[in-house]
């Protein structure tokens, strides 16, 4: 608070000194001689003056060097304004020479900040030689090192997240599961579902209403083609995935990877696409039979993969067709005159899916 007012009060002084400035030589001189008449009346009365606060020595000092001050000095001592001159230089060149290196820019903070955060394992000397040699910006390890976010809890060795590790590996799992559904008639039909990590896409879907270990391994090699780049397999711990089955599945060179028990979340990206099966289709459509079931998921399923966007891969499709309509972006809220929106039902029109047509001429 107390700088505030010092702010202010030194913002009017030259505020009023360059408005007299602009006052004639004369006007000046006589107002001068004026106050210095009153101040040696005052003096000689032997009052004693109110002590000078800050804006008044700060004042007095800049303005000390405009002229000869010492006959118009009456108020202190010539001593005592020589000593305000330097306790205002002595503060002038403590801020000149604080200790540390000067802050770098605020924009290079939140890079470094980016590149620690993105790459765990990097050190302050990677991050200097990376901004050395491929940015031209040439920054100290230790000024790095200062920016640098701590590593939070639970992870003291900076090592990379589940998420990122997964991320690493998606091009390589797969996983499966199986979901109930209740016909019109109160059969129970398992549809069993293979999904990739990578690319969000449904690898293969089928239905039955005797699930066993040896049609659930048939349903993997008819989904898993022989010249396939995966590594790992997840699933959970049902009895239907038999020790034959992961066996059966090793020797096609894929680790079988078994979630802990309870443990749903350990199988999440699967877990979802059965969630999204049942949301948008399952629980607004009774199937009367197993063939009628397999119609409708074989339905979702193509919609899914071709059209359907997924916000966690872009937004973008997992399998796009060749032909998907590409509009050219002339305006961001305006469709081209020569094109036009059109919808076409899937699933009764449950859904709908949209795309651009040219317009008969």
């Amino acid at each position: 608070m107390e700088g505030i007012k010092t702010i202010i009060s030194l913002l009017g002084d030259l505020a009023t000194f360059f408005w007299l400035t602009l006052r004639p030589q004369s006007t000046l001189a006589a107002e001068n001689l004026f106050l210095r008449k009153q101040l040696a009346m005052f003096q000689e009365r032997k009052a004693k003056p109110r002590r000078p606060d800050t804006p008044i020595r700060i004042t007095l000092v800049l303005l000390s060097r405009l002229f000869s001050w010492r006959d118009a000095l009456l108020i202190v001592r010539p001593q005592t304004l020589i000593r305000w001159h330097r306790q205002g230089f002595r503060l002038f060149w403590r801020w000149k020479s604080r200790p540390g290196r000067p802050p770098i820019p605020v924009e290079l903070r939140q890079l470094i900040r980016e590149m620690a955060m993105n790459n765990p394992s990097w050190g302050e000397e990677r991050i200097a030689n990376e901004l050395l040699l491929k940015l031209s910006i040439r920054v100290s390890p230790r000024t790095v090192r200062k920016y640098i976010p701590k590593n939070p809890q639970g992870r003291p060795r900076g090592d990379q997240t589940w998420s990122t590790f997964v991320r690493n590996h998606a091009s390589a799992i797969l996983a499966c599961d199986f979901c109930l559904v209740v016909t019109a008639r109160f059969r129970l039909i398992c549809v069993f579902i293979v999904f990739e990590h990578q690319t969000r896409r449904i690898v293969h879907c089928n239905v039955t209403t005797n699930p066993t270990a040896t049609w659930t391994l048939q349903q993997l090699r008819e989904a898993i083609p022989s010249d396939h780049r995966y590594r790992f397999l997840i699933h959970d711990r049902d009895g239907i995935f038999s020790p034959q089955l992961d066996h059966s599945i090793s020797h096609m060179g894929i680790r079988v990877l078994r979630s802990p028990p309870r443990s749903p979340k350990a199988n999440s990206l699967c877990e979802r696409v059965i969630g999204a099966l049942r949301r948008e289709c399952l629980d607004d459509v009774i199937p009367i039979t197993e063939s009628h079931l397999r119609c409708i998921t074989q339905s979702r399923v193509s919609h899914y993969n071709k059209v359907r966007p997924h916000s966690s891969i872009g937004p973008g499709i997992p399998a796009p067709p060749s032909d998907l309509p590409v509009a050219p972006q002339i305006h961001r809220h305006r469709i081209p005159k020569h094109l036009k929106v059109v919808a076409r039902p899937i699933l009764g029109g449950l859904h709908h899916e949209y795309g651009l047509l040219t317009n008969a001429a």
